[in-house]
C-alpha cells in the first residue's frame, strides 16, 4: 500500500480542498451560510466562524465535505440578562436545520458585550 504524506486524502491519495484566501480558512457554503444566519439574527459585535471539520477527519461523522464539524464563538447585545441555555437556544434558533442535520458537531461559546470569554454564560 502506498504511504500518503500528510496533505493527501488517505481514501483517494489527492490532496483535500484548498481553502480560498478571499474567503478565509475553509471557509465553505455551510461557514457562509451559518455566519450569514447568526449576522442577521443576533447582531453580533464579534462573530467567529471556526471550521473544525479538519481536526475529525475519518471520525464519526465525518461526511468528506470538510464541513461537518464547526464552533461559533459570538458576541451579541441580545444576550444581555440572558442565560447559557437561553444564548445556546438563540443560537440554535437562528440557524434551523443546520446543527444536527446538515452539520455533524456544533460547538458554541455565547457572550454578551463587556463580559470576560470564558464566563458562566459561554
Amino acid at each position: 500500500m502506498k504511504s500518503l504524506t500528510s496533505h493527501e486524502h488517505p481514501l483517494m491519495g489527492i490532496a483535500p480542498r484548498v481553502a480560498n484566501p478571499q474567503l478565509g480558512p475553509m471557509s465553505g457554503p455551510v461557514a457562509q451560510e451559518i455566519e450569514t444566519l447568526l449576522r442577521g439574527a443576533l447582531a453580533p459585535t464579534h462573530l467567529e466562524v471556526i471550521n473544525d471539520s479538519a481536526k475529525h477527519y475519518g471520525h464519526a461523522g465525518d461526511d468528506g465535505s470538510g464541513e461537518s464539524h464547526f464552533t461559533v464563538i459570538v458576541e451579541s447585545p441580545h444576550f444581555e440578562g440572558k442565560n447559557r441555555l437561553q444564548r445556546q437556544r438563540m443560537v440554535l434558533g437562528a440557524l434551523g436545520d443546520i446543527p444536527g442535520e446538515r452539520v455533524h458537531a456544533f460547538a458554541m461559546k455565547c457572550f454578551a458585550p463587556g463580559e470576560a470569554q470564558g464566563g458562566d454564560n459561554a
